[in-house]
């Protein structure tokens, strides 16, 4: 498997901070800070719609 390259943290407001990451591979991933070595990871595809959710808050009741 290769590397992931996390991003910064990202933290919805009063919840637990998420990073994302991606590898050489094309394969996205998901995962708590601090819990990086416990990821989820999909296609890209599919979490780069979950991660746009996120970030425009409509996935907040998730975090």
């Amino acid at each position: 498997m290769s590397e992931i390259d996390w991003e910064e943290p990202f933290c919805g407001e009063g919840n637990n901070c998420f990073r994302f990451g991606t590898d050489t591979s094309g394969n996205s991933f998901i995962a708590v800070l601090g819990q990086e070595d416990r990821y989820l990871t999909d296609s890209r595809e599919a979490l780069q719609q979950m991660i746009r959710d996120i970030k425009a808050g409509k996935a907040d009741h998730l975090l």
